[in-house]
């Protein structure tokens, strides 16, 4: 029985003309085929992707890592004044100990009147140390002291200790014309009194200085505070 005879037209098929003439047609994008195995490997894959897009945001935008804002080596050579803090590493409180202090302030007294420095301000606190330094000579230079200080002071510890003493880096600022050796000192002393440790800056032990520069007993000028405070 012919196509005719089931009411139905036959199905067309192209002639050689039809498949020959024009150029070929270029296929269009082939539809997703959502089978049970495509469906969950696709699904596995966007989830994995979000996931790993979703840390790398965190990453950038809550954990940024802090950039060294340090100037070139020359910035910290001649006769400048420097505000320097140290930290300990993961700020442990390693500097409760009294001898402790006192043997790294022998060493950063001796280490700075052997690179020409001034000490003018000091003070150890529990966690980290600040000092008020003066270069006395054109070849003064800071981060030759600071990398020297901090390699001896870190050997003497991690031998008694058999642990890290310092945090990677420091914290510095160069005293420009305008600002105020004693405030920066009165700053450095008063660090004990901020912390109620003592209630009065003449009263804790560990603060000083090593060039004779006397410690007020009262204070009236304007507080001085560190540019990343």
């Amino acid at each position: 029985m012919g196509w005719e005879g089931l009411g139905c037209c036959a199905p067309a098929v192209p002639c050689s003309a039809d498949m020959s003439s024009g150029p070929p047609q270029k296929a269009g994008p082939t539809p997703l085929r959502w089978g049970p195995g495509f469906h969950a490997r696709k699904i596995l894959g966007l989830l994995s992707s979000s996931v790993m897009l979703c840390f790398h945001i965190i990453d950038v935008n809550l954990f940024p890592v802090r950039k060294s804002i340090r100037l070139a080596p020359l910035n910290y050579v001649g006769y400048q004044c420097y505000f320097v803090t140290l930290c300990s590493l993961h700020r442990r409180n390693v500097f409760s100990d009294s001898t402790h202090c006192k043997e790294l302030l022998s060493l950063l007294n001796a280490e700075c009147a052997s690179r020409n420095f001034s000490v003018l301000a000091y003070c150890v606190m529990p966690d980290h140390l600040h000092f008020l330094a003066k270069g006395l000579d054109p070849g003064s230079d800071l981060l030759h002291l600071l990398k020297s200080f901090k390699i001896r002071s870190s050997r003497k510890y991690a031998a008694r200790k058999g642990r890290t003493l310092w945090q990677k880096g420091f914290y510095e600022h160069i005293l420009r014309p305008g600002e105020n050796l004693e405030s920066v000192a009165w700053y450095i002393w008063l660090n004990p009194v901020r912390k109620r440790l003592v209630s009065r800056a003449q009263d804790y032990p560990f603060s000083g200085s090593f060039n004779g520069m006397k410690m007020p007993v009262t204070w009236d000028a304007p507080d001085w505070r560190p540019p990343w405070k």
